[in-house]
């Protein structure tokens, strides 16, 4: 790569890292950077992966103060619920042909922008159907813990889109501020790439040069944007979310 491509990189990294800790969609924008560089498009997958961990990272120290919020046995809950499915979507990687699940993101991730923008009408109506006083759900329930599962499947095999998917999750299943659920979100996405990126690492082709470009952008921008999401406020954060993952979808369908 050229000095210019090297700068490229770097601002994609950074760029995705603000991204992963706010709205969800930080590979649709450092993936297609590293295509248009001329990488093999699993190459440039598994570097995307091992690139981005820095800003999940420094995203989960920046929201530091929503994570003590949520009882510990809860956020390993759902750490350890990613880290499993994201064993299975890096095997997924390395076995399937590239466009099996690339044909159904577009509309994975359409659904999930209903799920998140008409998720407070959801949990509205739901708790309607029980009479008498209603638990807060702070811990994740059978249904919550397999999709959550099913996302880091997904965030292990190619990712893009995975941080609005948790969301809806996540904001669904459990009684939780928004700005929680995002902190948790991007404790799960450091999870599923920790454990793809560490898999990728041994067992497929990494282009080391994008990944340690993308690194030193994203650790920056994850940081940067864990106090963007923690201002916004809640309904502007959902729009946000919507608005991306609409956007993030279309991209992918043309």
């Amino acid at each position: 790569m050229t000095g210019p491509e090297h700068l490229a990189v770097v601002a994609a990294g950074l760029g995705a890292g603000v991204l992963t800790s706010t709205v969800g969609v930080a590979s649709l924008l450092s993936f297609p950077v590293l295509i248009a560089l001329g990488i093999p498009p699993v190459v440039a997958n598994v570097s995307n992966t091992v690139g981005l961990l820095p800003a999940a990272a420094s995203g989960s120290f920046g929201y530091r103060r929503e994570l003590r919020e949520v009882p510990r046995a809860h956020s390993v809950a759902v750490v350890l619920t990613c880290a499993i499915g994201a064993i299975g979507g890096a095997a997924l990687l390395l076995a399937l042909p590239p466009g099996v699940f690339a044909s159904l993101a577009p509309w994975l991730i359409l659904f999930t922008c209903l799920i998140v923008g008409v998720q407070p009408w959801i949990t509205k109506w739901l708790r309607s159907r029980h009479e008498g006083p209603h638990a807060e759900r702070t811990t994740m329930s059978p249904a919550t813990t397999f999709f959550a599962a099913l996302t880091g499947v997904y965030g292990g095999y190619f990712g893009a889109g995975a941080g609005v998917m948790m969301m809806a999750v996540l904001g669904l299943g459990l009684d939780l501020d928004l700005r929680i659920v995002n902190a948790l979100k991007t404790l799960a996405l450091l999870a599923a790439n920790l454990v793809a990126g560490l898999i990728f690492v041994f067992v497929a082709d990494l282009d080391v040069t994008a990944a340690g470009l993308l690194a030193a952008g994203s650790v920056v921008g994850g940081y940067v944007g864990s106090h963007i999401g923690r201002r916004l406020p809640a309904t502007l954060l959902r729009v946000l979310i919507v608005v991306a993952g609409v956007t993030a979808a279309v991209l992918m369908l043309g």
